[in-house]
């Protein structure tokens, strides 16, 4: 409720000041000589007269706007639906392109009221539930952010990797040099730690790069791992499965369904990748 009949009252009947009587209905001295303003304007007095109501008090002072005459064009709102959920894109940055298009559109908050409007309308696809740690989604965020060196005024590029629980959207960041497996699950190891726990099922992204082969023995995952590290990878570089290639092929690169897979990297970090990979592995199975 607005008051109004209490400040008419403290007004006309006690000869308060505006600061006293918003002290007194705990308003702004600014708001209170609005309302008088209003009712002077309005023709109200005091006593008011009877049977005037609080509600109808305040439909006399407060009046609906009129509707604007003004027609506004319209955005592709289609088209700013699609482009809200890119990478980078902010209904502020789509704003400012329509108003370099149409000077004479919507302001900032009518745009984004317009906007929600229709997003609202919009059937809702897509929705998931996720059980409280059950999965912890994983990847790089596509952006970098460059870090100045203070001695030499250097700049080099950091990647950004995120982690995001699924049911409370809870989020660790951190900045890397590289994507490279090492800091990718170096990255996912330091996570794990600040969590203080591991959830049932780790989400990355899929990185065809990172996935080569399988780290552990057979009744993790039902497949066979490879034969040798130097007989069991191909000149390219890749490991083979001891089983035929058609089986994974067909699967137009599905991922095998194991905790892990890893990327054997250079010829001369191998080694320490798969330690990493192994260690990273263990902290999961005892959790």
């Amino acid at each position: 409720m607005r008051k109004i009949e209490e400040i008419l009252r403290l007004h006309h009947e006690c000869g308060r000041s505006n600061r006293e009587i918003a002290q007194a209905v705990r308003a702004s001295p600014t708001t209170v000589g609005d309302y008088l303003r209003r009712a002077r304007l309005g023709g109200f007095g005091w006593p008011l007269p009877d049977g005037l109501s609080e509600s109808a008090l305040e439909a006399a002072l407060f009046p609906p706007l009129p509707a604007a005459t003004v027609k506004r064009p319209e955005p592709n709102w289609a088209a700013v639906h699609r482009q809200v959920g890119r990478s980078g894109v902010t209904l502020d940055l789509l704003w400012q392109e329509y108003r370099e298009c149409h000077p004479d559109g919507y302001q900032y908050s009518g745009f984004c009221e317009h906007y929600r409007a229709l997003a609202r309308a919009l059937p809702v696809t897509l929705r998931q539930s996720h059980a409280p740690g059950e999965r912890l989604f994983v990847d790089y965020s596509g952006q970098t952010v460059t870090i100045i060196d203070v001695a030499t005024g250097e700049e080099r590029q950091a990647q950004i990797f995120v982690a995001v629980l699924g049911a409370s959207s809870y989020t660790y960041v951190e900045a890397t040099w590289t994507q490279g497996l090492g800091d990718w699950i170096g990255s996912q190891v330091r996570c794990l730690e600040y969590l203080g726990g591991a959830p049932q099922l780790l989400v990355p992204d899929y990185v065809s790069r990172h996935i080569i082969g399988l780290l552990w023995p057979s009744p993790l995952c039902g497949l066979a791992p490879a034969a040798g590290s130097a007989a069991g990878r191909s000149p390219s570089g890749r490991a083979h499965n001891s089983q035929s290639d058609s089986s994974h092929s067909s699967r137009s690169g599905s991922r095998c369904q194991t905790p892990f897979r890893g990327y054997a990297g250079d010829s001369a970090g191998g080694g320490t990748h798969r330690a990493m990979a192994a260690s990273f592995m263990r902290m999961l199975t005892s959790a």
